[in-house]
């Protein structure tokens, strides 16, 4: 999935998620949990566990992320293997290699455009050369073409 596509994807689910959801805050009182539980089709008990929540946070929150978090347990935030079981949350290596693929992308796009400047100078010497230069500029063209197409399939990765 590209870039833009995984950015268009979340925007949508996160428009879906808030026009579905109720909202409570830490002003919500307990006179507006049934009413609330009633219009949600939810239990009382997970409204209420929603504006505790807001009020302990100070932030609002949305009644099916409590419900969300109840069905995954206390533990819902940390990572899974690759058998489903629970694991620890990441190690400070598990971090420092994902910052470095971060790195790897934003490096690769810097090579990108790097390249792509000196493939159009290049091209523009192409233009004026005759002879033996031409085909020197050919050569080193194809090789930059490489490179190029391998800095493409790893920002689209």
């Amino acid at each position: 999935m590209k870039k833009s596509e995984l950015k268009k994807y979340i925007k949508e689910e996160i428009i879906n998620a808030l026009s579905e959801a109720t909202i409570v805050d830490k002003q919500t009182t307990t006179d507006e949990i049934p009413q609330i539980a009633k219009d949600e089709k939810k239990e009382v008990s997970t409204v209420k566990k929603a504006v505790d929540a807001a009020k302990a946070s100070g932030k609002p929150v949305t009644v099916a992320e409590v419900e969300d978090d109840e069905e995954m347990g206390d533990d819902w935030y940390k990572s899974k293997d690759e058998d489903g079981d629970k694991d620890k949350e990441p190690s400070k290596s598990d971090l420092k290699k994902d910052a470095k693929a971060t790195k790897g992308v934003a490096k690769a796009k810097d090579e990108l455009a790097i390249l792509t400047r000196e493939m159009k100078a290049l091209a523009k010497k192409y233009k004026e050369a005759e002879g033996a230069d031409k085909d020197k500029i050919v050569a080193d063209l194809k090789e930059k073409t490489k490179l190029k197409k391998e800095l493409e399939a790893i920002l689209d990765k």
